[in-house]
C-alpha cells in the first residue's frame, strides 16, 4: 500500500501534441520536487491515459487514496462539471477508493510570479515595468465567475508598477487579445506586452499570438507551461487537498 494519496494530475487535453507533452513536462517536474510522491496524468479528451484508465488501473495496484488535481486556472465548466462526474463515476465502481478534489490552479501569487519568470525570458526587465502595459491572455470563459478572476488578477498585477494591466480571452468573452493590445496603444503604453495566462500550447493559445501579432505587440511571453511556480503550486493544492477528511468511497471535493 501506498503511504500518502496518490497525486492524479487532470489535464483537459488538446489535439496539439505540444500540449501533452507541456503537461507531462510539469508533472515530470513535480514528480522531482517531491521524491517519493507518485504522480500520475490523465486527460478528459484528446489524449490517453484517460481519468478512467488511470484510476482502474491504480485500484488494481492497490492504491485506495487519491488526490485529483484539475490542470486548470480557474473554476469554470471543467473544474465545476467535467472533472468531478467523471471522478464520481469512477469512485462509484472502484471499491473503497477515495478521491478527494484538489482546487484550481489559480489564482495564485505563484501564478503572477510564473508570468512574471516568462516576460522575463521574452526580455523584459525590471526598468520596463513602468513604460510597459501588459496584456493578461487567458483562453476565455462563458462563466462569469472565472471572468471575473481573470479580472481581478489583472487588477492586482497592475499594482506591482506595471504601467498598465487589461485582461483579454481567446475566445467565449471578449476584448480580444488584439483589441486590448490596441488599447493600451491608445492609453499611451511605450511597450506592449501580451502574457499568455494558460498552461500548455494549443489552439486557443496561437489564437492569442495570433491577435497580439496582428495588432503590432512588442512581444509575446512563453505559455506558462513546466514553470517551477507551478510545479510548486501543484504540490501545494495536493497538500491542501490532503488535509480536508477523506469520505471512503465518496467523493470530497
Amino acid at each position: 500500500m501506498f503511504r500518502s494519496p496518490v497525486l492524479l494530475v487532470i489535464a483537459h487535453g488538446s489535439r496539439d501534441p505540444r500540449h501533452a507533452a507541456t503537461v507531462h513536462a510539469l508533472t515530470r517536474r513535480a514528480r522531482a520536487q517531491r521524491p517519493g510522491l507518485r504522480v500520475e496524468t490523465a486527460f478528459l479528451d484528446f489524449n490517453a491515459p484517460s481519468v478512467p484508465q488511470v484510476l482502474t488501473r491504480l485500484h488494481l495496484a492497490g492504491v485506495r487514496e487519491v488526490v485529483a488535481l484539475p490542470l486548470l486556472l480557474t473554476r469554470a465548466f471543467h473544474a465545476k462539471t467535467d472533472v468531478p462526474a467523471v471522478l464520481a463515476e469512477a469512485a462509484g465502481r472502484l471499491p473503497g477508493l477515495s478521491v478527494r478534489i484538489a482546487d484550481v490552479l489559480g489564482p495564485s501569487p505563484l501564478l503572477v510570479r510564473a508570468l512574471e519568470r516568462r516576460l522575463a525570458e521574452a526580455g523584459l526587465t525590471p526598468a520596463d515595468r513602468a513604460t510597459t502595459g501588459v496584456v493578461l491572455a487567458s483562453a476565455g470563459s462563458s462563466d462569469p465567475e472565472a471572468i471575473a478572476v481573470i479580472a481581478e488578477i489583472a487588477r492586482e498585477w497592475r499594482r506591482t508598477g506595471w504601467c498598465a494591466v487589461r485582461p483579454a480571452f481567446a475566445s467565449a468573452s471578449p476584448p480580444r487579445t488584439e483589441d486590448a493590445v490596441r488599447a493600451l496603444r491608445a492609453e499611451g503604453a511605450r511597450r506592449v506586452a501580451v502574457a499568455p495566462y494558460v498552461i500548455a500550447p494549443g489552439r486557443l493559445p496561437d489564437r492569442i499570438a495570433a491577435g497580439a501579432a496582428a495588432a503590432g505587440a512588442d512581444l509575446v511571453s512563453p505559455v506558462l507551461g513546466p514553470a517551477p511556480e507551478l510545479a510548486r503550486l501543484l504540490l501545494h493544492r495536493y497538500d491542501a487537498a490532503t488535509l480536508t477528511p477523506a469520505l471512503t468511497p465518496a467523493l470530497s471535493a
